[in-house]
């Protein structure tokens, strides 16, 4: 049999702003959706990190508005489809009419693991909009296959046209997203999709691991560019699918560029898998708490590594960022240097 055909989805432009606190300006979203678009990407994901309606103190206020950065992203993308991001609670029903009415072709709303039911009210307002809806479960890790499955079978229920489940943490190995993967695709009749984060530095076999197992959408983003350690990297993913004669319809060398491009104008410096990535990893920790808990553990002078260990035994999730101050204030102060 023929390896099946990938759909690769670039979520350069909206996880991506996780590591630069939402300050993308619109002359660089321009530069890269046309990149993208170029090489072929057929699926851009752009907005704030935390999807449309998220910018606010709590999260983090983005330099440029969503109107602005979904038209200018559209006007580049002759080939590419415009995909965004929403999360109930951050977003309403006047978001999403605004994003599809600046030219949002796929809408992801996004819930955690085992609350599916938020989804249900925005899927059918997408899918009344005339655009594609597509569901999303936060923190996959935190639930079992079996209750994966069904959450899925739910948002289909909802009128999702696609699934999707995020690892958030970066905490998988392979055979973890094959059993959740497979529970998926068994319970579902529309595309599975696979989100990974790279704390582990397993997020392209952790990919690749969900193609053999079913998914046929995969995230990923230009050098990594993402929260903490980064989410699988959009260039070595298309080479790996390409040695493995999976076709994305991406062409190799230009999305090279393209990720030359993002290097040098979107990102300080490409993410890597320092300890802080690494324990929050490990700790099954959103990646995005990263920065939030180097900068209150650094005031506080006690160990990072001890603030994740303690959020993951709390099963934190993203937007409870106000739990980092609580963890801490449990915590004696120690030197700096003296763990990871």
């Amino acid at each position: 049999m023929n390896p099946p055909t990938v759909t690769v989805h670039d979520s350069t432009l909206r996880d991506g702003q996780h590591a630069v606190r939402h300050q993308l300006d619109a002359d660089q979203i321009r530069a890269y959706a046309a990149a993208a678009d170029t090489a072929g990407v057929p699926v851009l994901e752009v907005g704030h990190g935390n999807g449309i309606g998220a910018s606010s103190r709590q999260v983090g206020l983005s330099k440029t508005d969503d109107a602005t950065m979904l038209t200018t992203a559209r006007e580049v993308m002759p080939h590419s489809r415009l995909a965004t991001l929403m999360l109930p609670g951050w977003a309403t029903s006047t978001d999403l009419r605004s994003a599809i009415r600046h030219g949002v072709d796929i809408v992801r709303v996004a819930a955690h693991c085992t609350e599916a039911d938020v989804t249900e009210r925005h899927l059918g307002v997408i899918r009344d909009l005339g655009a594609e809806a597509q569901g999303v479960l936060l923190m996959s890790h935190l639930a079992q296959p079996e209750d994966l499955a069904a959450q899925c079978q739910r948002m289909v229920g909802y009128g999702a046209q696609a699934v999707c489940i995020f690892d958030s943490a970066g905490t998988y190995l392979p055979e973890d997203v094959t059993t959740r993967i497979t529970a998926i695709t068994t319970a579902v009749d529309v595309p599975v999709a696979f989100h990974g984060h790279n704390n582990l530095g397993m997020a392209v076999a952790n990919s690749l691991a969900a193609v053999r197992a079913g998914a046929r959408v995969l995230d990923a983003c230009a050098r990594g560019f993402g929260a903490g350690a980064g989410n699988t990297q959009l260039e070595v993913l298309v080479a790996v699918l390409e040695r493995y004669g999976h076709p994305t319809g991406i062409d190799l060398r230009l999305v090279a560029q393209a990720a030359d491009l993002a290097e040098r104008t979107l990102m300080p410096a490409p993410p890597t898998i320092d300890s802080t990535s690494l324990v929050s990893g490990l700790a099954g920790v959103f990646s995005g708490f990263k920065k939030p808990v180097l900068a209150a553990a650094e005031r506080a002078g006690v160990s990072p590594w001890d603030v994740f260990v303690e959020l993951g035994r709390r099963r934190v999730l993203a937007g409870q960022e106000d739990l980092i101050q609580d963890v801490i204030n449990t915590l004696t102060p120690t030197s700096m240097g003296e763990r990871p």
